[in-house]
């Protein structure tokens, strides 16, 4: 009877927050924000899509050839216990140039500029202080939109985990993208 508690208590899922939170940013190709967000603690989940933009159930082309107005926006869901919303808004400044107005890296293009979505009027002010202080720290101004958050459309299935599921395509796309060394450069 021990060896089956002790079985049954190292497969249980561990418990999390009945209060888990969602925000929604755009920083260009959503792969690679799903990757930055899910490796931190206190981030449950990335989910890739699109938001900001008008046309209902959008599909990536679309929204990257199309005029649908929408941004490619990762839908973030963290436990507030574990990690703020500053600290999620931290995460995200890190992993995109703030200074890029045409997209980020080789993401060129309305729908791959960055734009922070805010869903309450608290959000909103730790956003706008965030931006002031990035502008004041590189005397330079922020080109990262802020908006209200309206509506999420998940991405087509074959855009979810892609940084897992396609391992080596996604290397060689970030590393020819040479995110990694423009964000060396701007952050360290």
């Amino acid at each position: 009877m021990k060896k089956l508690l002790i079985i049954i208590l190292l497969f249980q899922t561990p418990t999390y927050s009945q209060n888990l939170v969602n925000a929604y940013f755009a920083g260009g190709c959503f792969w690679c924000m799903e990757e930055s967000f899910e490796k931190t603690e206190g981030i449950l989940e990335a989910i890739s899509g699109y938001s900001g933009g008008s046309t209902e159930n959008p599909t990536y082309k679309e929204v990257t050839y199309g005029n649908t107005g929408h941004f490619e926006t990762v839908k973030i869901t963290y436990n507030p216990e574990i990690i703020s919303y500053k600290k999620v808004l931290d995460v995200y400044w890190k992993n995109i140039d703030p200074f890029d107005s045409e997209g980020q890296f080789c993401d060129k293009g309305y729908s791959y500029r960055s734009v922070v979505f805010y869903k309450s009027t608290e959000q909103k002010k730790i956003i706008e202080q965030s931006i002031k202080d990035i502008e004041l720290k590189f005397s330079k101004k922020v080109v990262t939109y802020s908006r209200k958050f309206d509506k999420f459309y998940e991405a087509e299935s074959y855009h979810q985990d892609y940084y897992q599921e396609n391992f080596v395509n996604y290397l060689m796309y970030k590393n020819g993208c040479g995110r990694e060394r423009t964000l060396k450069k701007i952050w360290n």
